[in-house]
C-alpha cells in the first residue's frame, strides 16, 4: 500500500513538472541597421532578465552621435529616458518623433523613430541600469549596447528573402508540373479502362446461355 502511494506521489510530481504551463522566453536579437527615409524605425535594444529579477528598479538612457563627412562621431546627445515606468523624450533633434517601443516587463526596452531623416544616420546607444533588492543587498547592473544606423532613400532587398521568393516559384513551377503528369496518368488508365470494358461485355454475351446459368458445365462447340 505504501508502495503504491510512492508510485501515485511520484507520478502527479511528474505531471506537475511535465505540464506546468510555458512562461515567455526572451530572445536577445539584435537591432536593424537600415531605415528608410520617412518610414518610422525601431532601433531594438533587449536585454533578458532572470525570472526572479522582473521586479527589478529599471532605468533606460538613449544617446544620439551623429556622423560627419569625415565619418567622424562628435558628442553624444541624451535623447531619451525611461524610469520609474515614465518614458520621456528629451530637447535636441528627435523632439516629438520618438515614442516608447518596449515590452511591459521591461525585458525590450526599445524605441521608435517616427519620421526618419538622412540626419537620423550615426551610432544609437542603449544605457541600461537595473538595480535588484535582495534584503540588504542591492547589487546594480549596467550595460551599454551600440546600434549603428544607416538611412537610404528604398528599403534594401534581404538576401534571405530573394532566395526564399526564388524557391516559392521554383516549387510552384514542380507542384504544376507534378500535378499535370498526374492528370495525363489518371486520364491513360481510366482510358484504359473504358476500352477493357467492352471487351468483357462482349466475352459475356458471346458465352452461350447454358454456360452462363451453370458455370461449372463443359462448353459445347
Amino acid at each position: 500500500m505504501v508502495t503504491q502511494y510512492k508510485l501515485l506521489l511520484q507520478t502527479l510530481v511528474l505531471f506537475t513538472v511535465a505540464f506546468h504551463p510555458s512562461r515567455p522566453v526572451c530572445v536577445d536579437v539584435p537591432s536593424g541597421t537600415e531605415a528608410v527615409l520617412g518610414k518610422a524605425m525601431k532601433l531594438t535594444c533587449i536585454s533578458c532578465m532572470k525570472r526572479e529579477e522582473v521586479a527589478a528598479k529599471t532605468r533606460v538612457d538613449w544617446y544620439y552621435m551623429p556622423k560627419t563627412e569625415e565619418n567622424n562621431r562628435l558628442d553624444k546627445t541624451h535623447i531619451y529616458v525611461f524610469e520609474n515606468s515614465n518614458a520621456k523624450a528629451l530637447d535636441g533633434p528627435f523632439k516629438g518623433r520618438l515614442t516608447w517601443n518596449g515590452s511591459q516587463d521591461l525585458q525590450d526596452v526599445s524605441i521608435q523613430v517616427l519620421n526618419v531623416t538622412y540626419n537620423d544616420s550615426g551610432v544609437y546607444e542603449c544605457h541600461i541600469l537595473r538595480e535588484f533588492k535582495f534584503g540588504f543587498f542591492q547589487p546594480s547592473f549596467f550595460v551599454i549596447k551600440n546600434i549603428t544606423l544607416t538611412v537610404k532613400e528604398k528599403a534594401t532587398r534581404d538576401a534571405a528573402a530573394i532566395y526564399s521568393e526564388i524557391m516559392m516559384y521554383v516549387l510552384l513551377v514542380f507542384l504544376t508540373f507534378w500535378l499535370l503528369v498526374e492528370m495525363v496518368y489518371c486520364y491513360r488508365k481510366i482510358s484504359k479502362s473504358d476500352e477493357q470494358a467492352p471487351d468483357t461485355a462482349t466475352n459475356y454475351l458471346a458465352v452461350p446461355s447454358e454456360q452462363k446459368d451453370n458455370p461449372a458445365a463443359p462448353v459445347t462447340e
